[in-house]
């Protein structure tokens, strides 16, 4: 299986902070494994993470990126990896995104994309590419070279040139209306659009069956792809009218992640202990299985 996923949450100089991302690889497992050890630990040390989270991602993407290709350096290894992630600082959340794993919430009980797939007939994306010296043609679908099916990944050392690590990022300001996000490899969007998701996650009460209804439903749907998927629910404190909110908001949220693969049904990884901490003054993170 070559998707991973990873999840954190810690506190940093008081602030609470939350880390989820979906890693779905190719070629080889390697670039997704090294993402999953080392990308969130990176992001976290960035000096900048709290003055400016979105420089701090995007350094702390490519850098990851050039780390990982000089450990494989002596290697005839050539993978690569997606990387749809999403970092929760406080009330503010930050999606980032390489490749084609996708990150979508429901506000309000409307599905909204916060990534948008990195394919390299986006014409944003094929001109990126040809103005680099790089080649965009069809192979079964539009491939960078004939190669490889995505326009940007972390990894694939010898499209480096045409294929960066540089990520796309989106805010949001977390708010009552948010209801849920959902993080997956594109084994699940292949098949699923957007506002299927977020009606399939809506029908259950917890993250576990959410994620686990769309993992089977994507499954049904014949997907030919490896499966990871995590669902994050909020449950935003009401506060009583007649006594003022509290200062800051208390943010809490369930987190299920579901990974399956087509040729082996229902495989899924252990959660990370970091996620099953809870206390009174972090978000409340519950990690089922």
């Amino acid at each position: 299986m070559e998707d991973f996923y990873d999840i954190k949450a810690s506190k940093i100089d008081g602030q609470s902070v939350c880390l989820f991302g979906i890693f779905d690889g190719h070629g080889g497992s390697r670039a997704a494994e090294y993402l999953k050890e080392h990308l969130f630990d990176n992001l976290m040390k960035h000096p900048e993470f709290f003055k400016n989270p979105k420089f701090a991602i995007s350094d702390t993407y490519q850098q990851t990126d050039r780390d990982f290709l000089a450990s494989e350096r002596d290697t005839f290894r050539d993978d690569g990896s997606t990387a749809s992630t999403a970092v929760l600082v406080g009330n503010h959340l930050y999606v980032a995104n390489v490749g084609d794993s996708r990150t979508i919430i429901s506000k309000a009980g409307k599905a909204i994309p916060l990534s948008e797939d990195h394919k390299p007939n986006r014409s944003d994306e094929r001109k990126r590419i040809e103005s680099a010296g790089g080649v965009v043609m069809w192979a079964g679908t539009w491939r960078v070279g004939g190669v490889l099916a995505m326009s940007r990944a972390f990894g694939n050392r010898m499209l480096k040139q045409f294929v960066v690590a540089e990520p796309e990022i989106q805010d949001q300001e977390v708010d009552q209306d948010f209801e849920l996000l959902v993080l997956a490899s594109d084994g699940l969007w292949d098949v699923v659009p957007n506002e299927d998701a977020v009606l399939i996650a809506q029908t259950e009460e917890d993250p576990e069956g959410a994620a686990r209804k769309l993992t089977e439903t994507a499954f049904g749907r014949g997907s030919a792809d490896n499966i990871t998927c995590i669902v994050v629910k909020f449950h935003h404190d009401k506060a009583d009218p007649e006594e003022p909110p509290p200062s800051p908001p208390q943010q809490d949220f369930e987190v299920k992640p579901e990974s399956e693969e087509t040729e082996e049904n229902d495989k899924a990884d252990s959660p990370p202990e970091e996620c099953q901490q809870t206390s009174k003054e972090e978000p409340h993170i519950t990690q089922q299985s």
